[in-house]
């Protein structure tokens, strides 16, 4: 089952462009964020929120320039949205298509690419600290009071998990044997 996983996510997987296009507004009612009124009354809801409390600070004041920074990274933020091709919803806020069409493919497949990626690489590299510690003389404690020293250095190779699962699937060291696996009596 795993070999057949592994198969289909290299076949189906690695192919995969992650490129946005243009936004079809065809979807649940939303619109493209850069032509929806309502976001463009979003933003100027908010800047007029953070001119408001502008108002309150002197001219030359910390606080002052933190709100006039803050004014700067929100409209350039809406800017982003804007020329992004993401789709609003009549909130005015950006909404992520993630139902399997290719046009949507950057919404959603990188960021959980990336997931998959990090808590493999944390799996990975707990598996391994525990490979280890059980070789110690005392394993038991180890697992309960980490070794920082060893667990650092496991981290510190754990970036390229993929590569090192796959040799010992190749190897025949990733999967248990079937004979060294308990089963309940049926």
């Amino acid at each position: 089952m795993v070999k057949s996983f592994i198969k289909a996510l290299l076949i189906f997987g690695l192919p995969i462009t992650i490129t946005p296009s243009i936004a079809k507004a065809e979807i649940a009612g939303l619109t493209d964020c850069g032509q929806s009124e309502v976001f463009k009354k979003r933003l100027a809801k908010t800047v007029k929120k953070l001119e408001g409390r502008l108002k309150k600070y002197d001219e030359a004041s910390a606080p002052r320039l933190a709100i006039q920074q803050q004014i700067e990274q929100t409209k350039k933020r809406f800017e982003r949205y804007g020329s992004s091709n993401i789709l609003c919803g009549n909130d005015g806020l950006p909404h992520l298509i993630t139902d399997g069409r290719w046009s949507h493919a950057a919404e959603f497949i990188l960021p959980s690419i990336l997931f998959l990626y990090i808590t493999g690489w944390i799996g990975w590299v707990g598996r391994k600290y525990l490979q280890l510690v059980s070789k110690t003389s005392n394993p038991t404690e180890k697992e309960i009071i980490i070794d920082v020293p060893l667990a650092a250095s496991v981290m510190s190779t754990g970036f390229a998990w993929p590569v090192t699962a796959w040799n010992e699937f190749a190897k025949g060291e990733l999967l248990a044997s079937d004979d060294s696996i308990t089963v309940s009596p049926r």
